[in-house]
This record gives C-alpha cells, sequence and structure tokens, in this order.
C-alpha cells in the first residue's frame, strides 16, 4: 500500500472537520489522519491509487494548505 505524508495548515479539530468531505472523497473515509500534535501538523495518507497533486488539489479547493514532506 501506498503513503504519502505532507505537512499542512490544518491545525485543530475545526480545520480536520472542513477537510474531511474533500478528503473522504478524494482518498476514502479512513484511508488519512492528521497528526495534530506534530508541528508540522503531518498528513498521512494511504491507498493504492493516492495521487499527492489530488491531495494538494483537494485541500486548496476547501483552503488549506498541504507540502510533501
Amino acid at each position: 500500500m501506498k503513503q504519502l505524508t505532507f505537512h499542512t495548515n490544518i491545525k485543530c479539530m475545526g480545520c480536520i472537520s472542513t477537510v474531511t468531505p474533500a478528503l473522504d472523497e478524494t482518498v476514502g473515509a479512513g484511508n488519512w489522519e492528521v497528526n495534530l500534535q506534530a508541528p508540522d501538523k503531518l498528513l498521512t495518507v494511504k491507498g493504492e491509487l493516492v495521487e499527492q497533486e489530488k491531495v494538494v488539489a483537494a485541500l486548496a479547493k476547501v483552503g488549506y494548505k498541504a507540502e510533501p514532506a
């Protein structure tokens, strides 16, 4: 299974609520998580068909940034 990690500006549970529909649609529910305890607020995405560009675009569409870690 492929795994990608991104630095994000997702910083709280409210942010997670905002990005959940976009990420669930893009990579599937249960295939991503954000570590709010990490200084870089790391987003980890798992899946066979995960594409970096699609994850970045999905977050940008809802006002968040993601850069490959």
